[in-house]
């Protein structure tokens, strides 16, 4: 049996990094695409049916800076040859179906509490990919923590009153 060469098992290691690290790009960009998808949907339920005028205008909050985030995204995406995906995540639809059937408290309560737990991972998820140095991908990453942030302390805020 034939052994590779340390430069040649070298280049198929670096090949293969580069490989998995391109298509952990293309997840994270279909990842933060759906992400968007799904926090507009969901905003545009609460700017509808919460429960109060802080909910209401938060959903409306979500479906601007996740509009931008997700035309931005989505360039980038485009850019890199990846096809920006139109759907939401499944949890999102789950949430959005028990959502639609709640109202008032029980509705601000379920959606911000869906809020918080989303926008803490989400949080975690584009730290990562910015922390990675992932180019313009981990550019575009590293931009929207300010916003995810903001989003988490509101939502936070208003879970508490």
């Amino acid at each position: 049996m034939k052994t590779l060469s340390a430069t040649a098992l070298a280049f198929v290691l670096s090949t293969a990094s580069h490989i998995a690290v391109a298509g952990s790009r293309e997840d994270f960009l279909n990842d933060a695409i759906k992400g968007a998808n799904s926090e507009i949907m969901l905003g545009q339920l609460a700017a509808r049916h919460g429960g109060t005028p802080s909910v209401r205008e938060y959903g409306r909050t979500l479906m601007n800076d996740h509009g931008k985030a997700k035309m931005e995204a989505s360039r980038l995406a485009r850019r890199l040859n990846v096809d920006p995906p139109t759907r939401a995540t499944l949890k999102a639809d789950a949430e959005y179906v028990k959502l639609r059937t709640l109202s008032g408290k029980s509705f601000d309560r379920e959606f911000l509490g869906y809020m918080i737990e989303d926008h803490r991972k989400d949080i975690r998820e584009f730290t990562g990919v910015a922390r990675a140095h992932h180019g313009a991908v981990g550019d575009f990453a590293s931009a929207q923590l300010p916003t995810l942030r903001k989003h988490l302390r509101m939502a936070e805020k208003m879970m508490m009153s």
